[in-house]
């Protein structure tokens, strides 16, 4: 069989060990006929993925002993899967006595004909499964625990040879012929079922919220009467798998091993019986009438247990399935292969994003790029010269393989799924926009927490290939490959504004992603907002673009202790025409909310892709440089550390006067240098909003400090100094504020800036204690400073006068009540006759 194979192959590529394994052991439950695609009763993989024991389908090299922990951990399993089953049938057997006593009164809700279809040999099975039952767990039991003659307690991976079960299983599969008679009526049964959900309100309230306890977590899932009434077909399926793992896990020598194969041979000699029956299943009815139909298909990541796979998910109206393309050659059709499924009824949902990418990955990410830019070059030349086309293909299928490695190794959204089965998996993505699709979807879907009826699986596996809206992975160089005069090709700036209409305060950032080629980085954040209900920002977000056609954005509320929600989303179109005449402003709305941004577009020719490993600082680094990297004319570090204090620091005692803890400080510091990506900032903002305010006063303080050449000009000292001999208070500051207009654009707006904030602290010198003059003497030493010695034409000052002239000029502007406002970011205005608003 092709998983038999396929598993081996895998295995000798990684250099391990393989026994082949015994022919009893290499037969399949069901033969799979070579002639003929669909293959009949495959339901087994649906109870075996979802609740045996993950061991190995081909046995490798191990020792007895380890033979006989996978053993134990089985027998384990097994137990536990035993004492679900049997809740189940109490569940389904719980109505019975009621429904008997109804038969016999003038207005029964089932006659006593259909009482006895409906639970036609459910009471002997329950019997039959509870003896197997508690006889195994007697036996683990007395295996595990306390051993009454010595008084010790036994190791629970204790893995000598005594434990006796063979005679158990042998002893339940010889009366597994009670499960021939309930399947023969299974379809009566339903039948049943369905016809009086129909007609009788009274039964259909009964079977469609039949309650089960989930045992020690005191949850509770509702069942539909049909669901449960196709667990005993579930379950016999399951036992020629359950015999299977065991036997794999018992060393040939064990006392066992003979009853065991014995249990096995009978269980599957029925079950060939059952084949022919199972078809009776495949066109069961989901609750409330649905039928099973796909709502949503594409291809992800699948990132469980830390490995990355590209993966093709189904998400259909009960599970989400995930099997993956198995390439043929060519002329032939594609194949899927089964990889796992998880029912939706139950399923929870929660989504993050990595914090960074390991420096290996960059670096890997880096090369793959590189090497997708020169081919992308090599297609181009080449479509106008004369090389043959089957250069050109050549070239474009190792675009191809470049695309899809991109594709596995990029994401960083992680979308986990929990079943209450406690199976879980992850999937990765690289779009949040898409993470958020497919989330809705699930949601939406897994809402109702009903459990339906379980699949059948290679059935539903070998449908996949008609049933698939999307037929290959979302390589977007190759739709790119193509000249197209309406996508973008060179430098696509985004400012984001403000947005409005929040239903309550929430601190809020914006996730822009575009399409195009993946040479560079299509996806980048803004920091969070203050706690607000009108968030703003006036951050300016550049993208480097290749074939960019789309725009998608999405406004993202920020929690510290449950995931990310997103607010609303839309994709907006890029048209290169109207973005070339200088900035553009938008209004688009994004489900209730109305975001305001501008965009502008540059076309010219592309660099090759650089590597983004190493970080850029934000501290010791010069503020033109940053206010530069970070796109505005007041560093985000200012601004979050100014926000942060006037949102929880102004009735502070000594704010700014009052030092906070340098471990703390130097943290945030390198939080903050380590940002050279959107997300980083991000995560500063929520390491700043989470230390005490103290300590983020501390980081503005440092900031400041650190600067390679103070914020006042060094060169502005002496000048400042003599306009403090100036009598008139009017004169002095008009002369001071005139001076100011000398410095740099960036250091005289973080310089009003900051002005207009210590004016806003002092305001509250009542409750804080912080005066004008108090915060003059704490900034003057960093804000103003003389030139080095020996520069310049003016006599050095002594250390005295320095801190009287850096305090007494902070002071005097402090002062001033006609300071002008402060441009935060960098100006995106639109001409008059360019103006435009879009709504979305």
């Amino acid at each position: 069989m092709d998983v038999y194979q396929d598993a081996v192959q895998y295995l000798q590529s990684e250099h391990v060990p393989v026994e082949v394994e015994t022919a009893v052991l290499v037969e399949d439950v069901f033969h799979e006929e070579e002639e003929e695609e669909e293959v009949v009763m495959p339901s087994y993989l649906s109870s075996l993925q979802e609740e045996s024991i993950d061991l190995p389908v081909t046995p490798t090299s191990c020792s007895s002993e380890e033979m006989l922990e996978r053993r134990l951990l089985v027998l384990k399993g097994i137990v536990e899967s035993e004492e679900v089953y049997l809740r189940e049938l109490e569940v389904l057997l719980m109505p019975m006595k009621a429904l008997r006593a109804s038969a016999g009164t003038s207005q029964p809700v089932l006659s006593s004909q259909q009482v006895h279809t409906v639970f036609y040999q459910v009471p002997e099975l329950r019997d039959m499964h509870q003896s197997f039952y508690s006889d195994l767990k007697a036996r683990l039991n007395a295996h595990c625990h306390t051993d009454p003659a010595s008084g010790e307690q036994r190791d629970m991976n204790h893995t000598d040879s005594e434990l006796m079960v063979g005679e158990v299983f042998l002893k339940m599969v010889n009366q597994i012929g009670l499960y021939g008679g309930f399947i023969q009526n299974y379809e009566d049964a339903v039948e049943v079922v369905r016809k009086c959900t129909q007609s009788d309100p009274r039964f259909r309230t009964l079977a469609e919220s039949m309650m089960l306890n989930n045992g020690a977590d005191k949850s509770r899932t509702k069942y539909t009467f049909e669901a449960l009434l196709y667990k005993p077909l579930d379950r016999v399926t399951k036992t020629t798998l359950v015999l299977r793992d065991l036997l794999k896990t018992t060393p040939a020598e064990h006392s066992d091993y003979v009853a065991l194969q014995e249990a096995l041979r009978l269980s599957r000699s029925f079950l060939s019986g059952v084949n022919e029956s199972s078809q009776c299943k495949r066109d069961v009815m989901l609750s409330h009438g649905m039928r099973r139909q796909l709502m949503r298909d594409g291809f992800v990541v699948d990132g469980t247990d830390g490995e990355r796979n590209l993966r093709h998910i189904f998400l259909y109206t009960d599970l989400l399935l995930c099997v993956r393309l198995k390439h043929t050659t060519r002329g032939k059709q594609d194949q899927y292969r089964f990889c796992w499924y998880l029912p939706l009824a139950g399923l929870k949902l929660h989504w993050s994003a990595d914090q960074e990418r390991p420096s290996d990955t960059h670096l890997r990410l880096h090369t793959i790029r590189s090497k997708m830019y020169l081919l992308r070059q090599q297609i181009r030349q080449q479509s106008r010269g004369s090389r043959g086309m089957s250069f050109v293909a050549r070239t474009k299928k190792k675009l191809e393989q470049m695309d899809l490695m991109l594709l596995t190794y990029s994401p960083l959204y992680r979308l986990e799924l929990h079943s209450p089965s406690g199976k879980s998996h992850t999937l990765l993505l690289s779009s949040l926009y898409e993470l958020e699709e497919w989330r809705e979807a699930i949601h939406k879907l897994s809402a109702d927490n009903i459990e339906t009826v379980p699949p059948d699986l290679l059935t539903l596996t070998s449908a996949c290939v008609k049933l698939r809206m999307t037929q290959q992975p979302p390589l977007q160089i190759s739709r790119a490959a193509v000249e197209d005069t309406e996508s973008l090709c060179g430098t696509l700036r985004v400012a984001i504004h403000s947005a409005r209409g929040l239903q309550q305060p929430a601190r809020v950032y914006v996730c822009v992603e575009v399409d195009g080629c993946d040479f560079y980085d299509n996806e980048t954040q803004t920091h969070s907002s203050v706690h607000s209900l009108n968030p703003y920002w006036d951050q300016e977000l550049s993208f480097q673009v290749d074939g960019a056609q789309n725009l998608r954005l999405l406004c993202v509320s920020q929690s510290d202790r449950r995931d990310d929600t997103v607010l609303g989303k839309t994709t907006f179109k890029l048209e290169s025409k109207s973005l070339h005449n200088g900035w553009r402003r938008q209004i688009l709305q994004l489900g209730s909310l109305e975001l305001t941004l501008s965009l502008k577009y540059s076309h010219h020719r592309l660099e090759p892709p650089s590597s983004t490993a190493s970080p850029l600082p934000v501290f010791s680094v010069p503020i033109e440089t940053v206010a530069q990297q970070d796109g505005v004319l007041v560093p985000h570090v200012v601004r979050c550390c100014v926000e942060e204090v006037e949102s929880r620091g102004m009735d502070e005692v000594g704010i700014y006067r009052v030092s906070g803890t340098s471990s703390e400080i130097n943290a945030l510091k390198n939080a903050f240098n380590s940002s050279k990506k959107i997300q980083n900032l991000r995560e500063a903002v929520t390491r700043l909003r989470s230390v005490d305010v103290n300590n983020v006063s501390g980081v503005l303080k440092l900031y400041f400090r650190e600067l390679p050449e103070p914020l006042i000009p060094a060169e502005l000292f002496h000048s400042l100094a003599r306009m403090l001999d100036i009598q008139d208070k009017p004169s002095r500051l008009v002369s001071m504020l005139s001076l100011l207009q000398s410095c740099p654009v960036t250091n005289r707006h973080t310089f009003i800036y900051l002005m207009h904030h210590l004016q806003r602290v002092s305001e509250k010198e009542d409750v804080n204690k912080m005066s004008l003059m108090n915060l003059a003497t704490v900034f003057g030493p960093s804000l103003l400073r003389p030139p080095v010695a020996g520069q310049g034409d003016d006599p050095a000052v002594n250390i005295s006068q320095e801190v009287v002239v850096q305090v007494q000029v902070v002071f005097c502007y402090l002062q001033c009540n006609n300071l002008p406002e402060a441009q935060i970011s960098v100006p995106h205005d639109t001409d008059a006759e360019d103006d435009e608003t879009t709504h979305m």
